[in-house]
């Protein structure tokens, strides 16, 4: 019982974190570090990506319509603008796809290093802080998803990869500062963050399953399921809020608790966790 509460907080912190610009990773990891769910490690880890598909169904049902090329509610060109929107999603995830099939395993190697990704947390939460005052006077000229060309959904997929590489970095933070400085207005680099994240957690959590193996314990089962829809439900609260939060304000509070959540967990994870 007790890793299944384990399993709900853990589907309640990917939920909020995977959204909101301070790292779902780098917050799953701390968070275990501390909790401690009791798995082998090959399913924690793959546990900790598996979940991930709860926060992306939360987005392929709160933007179905907007995603759906085959809506009837669309005319002709609505369709054909959506089929673009997805392969513009696609090329922006060419970079993640091809370095995290790849380096999947070397990537694993240093994802479980707390202290490192406590760093992380707070290097780039400074970075976001520089880059809202860099921007603050900076008219965006991505005002709206269609503004995106296919060389600018290819930029902003290598800011994702960035994430891959440094746990604690975010990957929609840095696609956030990526959009950031190369003009997107806010609500715009968010919905692009948001679509970009299907197909590429769609391929992690298949890549994770495939090397884990299809076999589980009931109890395998029901931790994965309660991570699953935690993290689902949770999910469509948080998107809700997030969207209408960048509408009058920027990321600097997002940078700030990341400084703050990284201080505390460095210092922690340095001094008294041993």
């Amino acid at each position: 019982m007790g890793n299944f509460v384990k399993a709900l907080i853990l589907g309640i912190v990917e939920g909020i974190t995977e959204w909101l610009p301070v790292s779902s990773t780098g917050h799953l990891i701390l968070v275990d570090n501390l909790i401690h769910m009791e798995t082998s490690t090959n399913f924690k880890t793959m546990f900790e990506v598996v979940i991930q598909l709860g926060a992306i169904l939360a987005v392929c049902v709160l933007y179905f319509r907007k995603l759906n090329p085959f809506s009837r509610y669309k005319n002709d060109m609505q369709k054909r603008r959506t089929w673009i929107l997805w392969a513009k999603v696609l090329v922006a995830t060419i970079p993640a796809a091809v370095l995290g099939f790849l380096f999947d395993d070397a990537i694993d190697r240093v994802m479980g290093k707390p202290v490192f990704i406590s760093l992380m947390l707070i290097v780039f939460g400074i970075l976001f802080i520089v880059v809202e005052n860099k921007t603050a006077d900076r008219s965006p000229v991505v005002r709206k998803l269609g503004d995106i060309d296919y060389r600018l959904a290819l930029i902003i997929g290598l800011f994702q990869v960035i994430a891959m590489f440094l746990p604690g970095t975010s990957r929609s933070g840095i696609t956030i500062v990526g959009g950031l400085l190369l003009g997107m207005a806010r609500p715009v680099i968010a919905e692009f963050t948001f679509f970009m994240a299907i197909p590429v957690m769609f391929g992690a959590s298949f890549l994770k399953l495939f090397k884990f193996g299809l076999v589980f314990t009931m109890g395998e089962i029901g931790l994965l399921l309660t991570g699953f829809i935690t993290a689902f439900v949770v999910s469509m609260i948080t998107i809700r809020f997030f969207v209408h939060f960048i509408k009058g304000h920027d990321f600097k509070p997002f940078g700030y608790y990341r400084i703050m959540v990284g201080m505390f967990a460095f210092l922690y994870f340095l001094l008294w966790a041993h």
